[in-house]
């Protein structure tokens, strides 16, 4: 299991080792030469203390569906022009096999993931009668710069981009939610897989919307997987000595899954699933494993169920790995 997991990371040798930047511009208008680390803590605690307001989807009027293409401008404005533009796959399900009531599953890939990563997953959705929403990633596929060879600049050694990206991902999620809500779909899910993972549980933490999740290959702080993960180590060497783990932890925590756990109780009972491999990354297994305790902690009628399967880490987040999906819970129980 190891061998194979250095195996897939060894295959992409395309990772660059990036300049350590705080990314100031990317989280604040007015930064006045104000100390990085000042800034950066104060975002994170203003964001945390008022996530509905840093999570907020606006109005989307320009939604456009040609073919199987959806396509609408991003909440979010980047520098990159490709990236502003959000994109998504739609797999309608055939209305004879559609069922009662109308169902949609919003899919969201790995890291670096290619244009077709999901796209089984989403045409087993249509075969139990669900429609299917990929999503593209921010900075992936079409929305990647023409100076990008890798999805760089969603998690990256440039503190500010990588809470933007993810924020930008959370918000084009609620948009493909609001997108299906307005077909009439009555039922949605969500489905993340690595870093999805992670952008699938915020958005599932705000959206209201969202009625299930199933997070596959779950953890639990994006600090920790970017600081100790074999495919993120061109990450550590950027970030080097610059900050440490804990104030890294703390500048991505509206970014990390966990702190929102206790939001879940107040939106209501709604089926849960989170996946993580046995092989996983040092601290990762164990974040997750401890997520079914927080959250009856927080809340005994959450449900959680967790799947520990021998699928290698190393394999979905360098983006070229297995694509099987282990386990669907969108049919499960809940109202």
């Amino acid at each position: 299991m190891h061998g194979r997991e250095r195996a897939h990371h060894e295959r992409d040798n395309n990772r660059l080792v990036r300049p350590f930047e705080w990314g100031l511009q990317f989280i604040s208008d007015h930064v006045n030469g104000d100390d990085p680390r000042e800034v950066l803590r104060r975002h994170s605690e203003q964001a945390m203390a008022q996530s509905e307001e840093f999570y907020l989807l606006p109005d989307i009027s320009d939604f456009q569906l040609q073919g199987d293409q959806l396509t609408w401008t991003s909440a979010i404005h980047t520098p990159a022009a490709e990236n502003n533009l959000a994109r998504a796959r739609y797999f309608p399900v055939k209305p004879k096999k559609a069922r009662q009531p109308r169902s949609a599953v919003v899919v969201l890939p790995q890291w670096n993931a290619q244009p077709e990563s999901h796209i089984e997953a989403c045409r087993i959705f249509n075969f139990i009668g669900m429609s299917a929403l990929r999503l593209t990633l921010p900075y992936h596929e079409q929305r990647r710069s023409h100076d990008l060879q890798r999805a760089d600049h969603l998690v990256s050694t440039n503190v500010g981009r990588t809470i933007q990206s993810m924020r930008q991902a959370v918000l084009d999620t609620r948009a493909a939610v609001r997108w299906l809500k307005n077909q009439g779909y009555e039922r949605i899910g969500i489905l993340g897989t690595s870093v999805g993972s992670c952008i699938a549980f915020l958005a599932f933490a705000h959206e209201p919307d969202i009625n299930a999740g199933t997070f596959n290959h779950v953890s639990g702080y994006v600090a920790d997987v970017a600081w100790r993960g074999l495919s993120t180590r061109h990450l550590r060497e950027g970030f080097a000595n610059h900050l440490t783990l804990d104030e890294l932890r703390d500048y991505w925590t509206p970014i990390s899954p966990v702190p929102f756990i206790t939001r879940l109780p107040k939106m209501g009972h709604r089926p849960m699933r989170f996946i993580a491999a046995r092989e996983e990354i040092p601290g990762h297994t164990a974040q997750a494993r401890s997520w079914p305790a927080q959250q009856h902690a927080a809340a005994n009628s959450v449900d959680v169920v967790l799947r520990i399967e021998s699928v290698a880490a190393g394999a979905h987040i360098s983006g070229r790995g297995d694509n099987r999906v282990p386990d669907f819970t969108f049919d499960s129980s809940g109202p």
